[in-house]
């Protein structure tokens, strides 16, 4: 084999690894785990009696399959966007890795196999509730962050259905307590979004995207309701114990991270700076699955 013919190999060798890659990172695997978190936590917990691991199994890898295809929709959209944008320009659809139609085509697949998997294997409910997440966060949020600083309270919505559909996979019903991990996880992101945004607002601004710390230069707007929602979260991060779902270690626990959390969003809110924001979307990236395993330790 000549040297012309061992390059040619490994520059395809490298361009299927690059390919590889690129559609790993179209999936945004680290976000889909916490998703995926969530919904496990919130599966253990609907259950009675004992638990089904075959159900779980299906209801995992199908909630897996949804994350993984609405990111990549999310990427497809926003491939204009990113392109202008120093923290997105070298994800695979505009570093031109991975092309606009085939990342289409991926996403849809992926959401549809997360469909039918979620009808026939789990139950029609969850799937409903995953159509909902499909229809919210791609085809309305995503369109609407360029048009109001509101998407953040749109896209919150679906954002938070993961742990309900959890929920929905073992009991096949939307309890109080299902309500409660919903809310729990829609209020969480409002901190944890303004956090991102306050770090990228440059950026942001540039590819013409409204999220709120863009709009309100001044943060104070900002400030305010990144401690509101902090506010909010505390009394509802404690709902699972009020409702037999967990016990008082996890009260304990819920109310010693709710204190860090709403200390880390005061000191955000008065700083209004980088290095604040960096340190509370640290406090929420570590916050939201903490609580969650503590559900599940105490039910145990």
């Amino acid at each position: 084999m000549d040297s012309l013919t061992v390059q040619i190999n490994a520059e395809k060798t490298a361009g299927m690894r690059a390919k590889l890659s690129g559609y790993v990172e179209l999936t945004k695997p680290r976000i889909a785990f916490l998703l995926v978190l969530t919904s496990a936590a919130a599966f253990y917990l609907a259950g009675r009696g004992s638990f089904d691991v075959v159900l779980f199994a299906n209801s995992m890898i199908a909630i897996t399959l949804l994350a993984f295809g609405v990111a990549a929709l999310n990427q497809y959209w926003e491939r204009k966007l990113d392109v202008l944008m120093d923290r997105t320009a070298k994800r695979p659809l505009p570093s031109g890795v991975i092309g606009a139609h085939e990342a289409l085509i991926f996403g849809v697949l992926l959401c549809l196999a997360a469909e039918v998997y979620l009808y026939f294997a789990v139950n029609p409910l969850t799937a409903l509730l995953g159509f909902v997440v499909i229809v919210g966060y791609v085809l309305v949020y995503t369109p609407l962050k360029t048009r109001t600083s509101a998407s953040t309270a749109i896209g919150a919505l679906p954002g938070a259905l993961p742990p309900l559909m959890g929920w929905t996979a073992a009991a096949n019903e939307i309890s109080l307590a299902a309500w409660a991990l919903f809310a729990m996880q829609f209020l969480w992101q409002f901190p944890h979004f303004f956090a991102i945004a306050w770090l990228y607002r440059d950026d942001y601004a540039k590819a013409g995207i409204l999220m709120l710390p863009v709009v309100d230069r001044d943060g104070k707007l900002t400030a305010r309701q990144i401690v509101i929602f902090a506010i909010m979260l505390f009394p509802v991060s404690l709902a699972p114990f009020f409702l037999g779902v967990s016990g008082f270690v996890f009260a304990i626990g819920a109310s010693l991270l709710g204190i860090w959390f709403l200390w880390a969003s005061i000191r955000c809110a008065r700083a209004k700076s980088k290095e604040q924001a960096r340190k509370l979307l640290m406090v929420t990236v570590i916050y939201l699955p903490l609580l969650f395993i503590l559900m599940v330790a105490d039910k145990i």
